[in-house]
C-alpha cells in the first residue's frame, strides 16, 4: 500500500512539472509572439511628407482609399486588385483622370460598371506566378503590368491576405515603377509578413495607416486589428516632411455603425 501511495505521489509530482513547463513554453512563446507583433506595429508607422495633399478616392467607407492626389501628374494606368461587386474606387480615378482602370478578381463573379469612366475587367488574380488553380487563373504583379502598362502607375490591392506571396516574389525594380500603392494588408503572424513590409520601405514610403473595425482583434494586440489599411507613397515622389506623422480625419471606419478599433 505504502508503495501504491509514493507511486501516486511520483506520478503526481511529475504531472505538476510537466504542467509548469508547459506553461513556461506557452508563457515564452506568447510573450515572443506579442514582440512579433509590435515589432510590425513599429514597421507600420506612417511619416509626413511636405508634398502629400491627400483625398479619398472611392467609397466614403469600406471601399475607399487614400491618395496623395497631388501626386498624379505622370498617372497613364491604374489597377484594382480585389473587386466584389463594386470597384468605386477604380470607377471614381477612371472618372476624374481619364485613365483606364484594369480591375482584377477571379473569385466575385460580379462585373462590376462605370458608366463614368474606362474600366476593364479581368478575370483573373494576381499571385506568386502564373498558374491556374481550382479553375482561377492567376498571374505575377508584374506580368499584368508589362501587359497592360508599367509606366505613370498606381496600384490599389485588397486581395484578402494573398498580397504577401504576391509582393514578395515581385521584384523591386517592378515595385518601383507604382508610383502610389494603396492597399489593405491582412494579418500579422504569417513568417513573411515583416520581410515584405521592410521590403516595400525600401522603395516606399509608409504615409497613412488605418485600422479596419471589421476586423478588430484583441488576439493581435498591440495591432489593434488583423486588416489595415496603408498607402505606400514611391520615394522617387515624396518629400520626408520635418514633422511627425499625425492620423488623418479622411481615414474613415469601413463599418460606419462600428466603432473604431482601439
Amino acid at each position: 500500500m505504502g508503495r501504491v501511495v509514493w507511486l501516486l505521489i511520483a506520478v503526481i509530482f511529475v504531472l505538476v512539472v510537466v504542467a509548469g513547463a508547459t506553461s513556461g513554453v506557452s508563457a515564452w512563446r506568447d510573450a515572443r509572439a506579442r514582440r512579433a507583433r509590435q515589432t510590425l506595429l513599429n514597421v507600420l508607422q506612417p511619416v509626413a511628407l511636405e508634398n502629400c495633399d491627400l483625398a479619398r478616392f472611392g467609397s466614403a467607407y469600406d471601399g475607399g482609399y487614400l491618395l496623395c492626389a497631388n501626386l498624379f501628374a505622370n498617372l497613364k494606368v491604374a489597377y484594382s486588385y480585389g473587386i466584389g461587386p463594386n470597384d468605386d474606387w477604380g470607377c471614381d480615378l477612371a472618372t476624374r483622370y481619364q485613365v483606364p482602370v484594369h480591375q482584377y478578381d477571379c473569385f466575385d463573379p460580379a462585373r462590376p460598371s462605370c458608366s463614368t469612366g474606362q474600366t476593364i475587367f479581368h478575370d483573373e488574380c494576381v499571385g506568386a506566378q502564373a498558374t491556374t488553380v481550382d479553375g482561377r487563373a492567376f498571374n505575377t504583379l508584374a506580368q499584368q503590368l508589362a501587359i497592360h502598362g508599367d509606366q505613370g502607375v498606381i496600384v490599389k490591392m485588397d486581395v484578402e491576405g494573398a498580397e504577401w506571396a504576391s509582393l514578395a516574389a515581385t521584384p523591386e525594380a517592378v515595385l518601383d515603377r507604382i508610383d502610389q500603392l494603396p492597399m489593405e494588408m491582412h494579418g500579422y503572424d504569417a513568417a513573411m509578413i515583416l520581410p515584405v513590409v521592410e521590403k516595400l520601405k525600401r522603395t516606399f514610403y509608409i504615409v497613412n495607416l488605418h485600422f479596419n473595425n471589421r476586423a478588430c482583434d484583441e488576439e493581435a494586440a498591440p495591432l489593434p486589428a488583423r486588416a489595415y489599411q496603408v498607402l505606400l507613397v514611391n520615394k522617387r515622389l515624396g518629400v520626408l516632411g520635418g514633422r511627425p506623422a499625425t492620423p488623418s480625419p479622411l481615414n474613415a471606419p469601413d463599418v460606419p455603425t462600428l466603432p473604431e478599433c482601439r
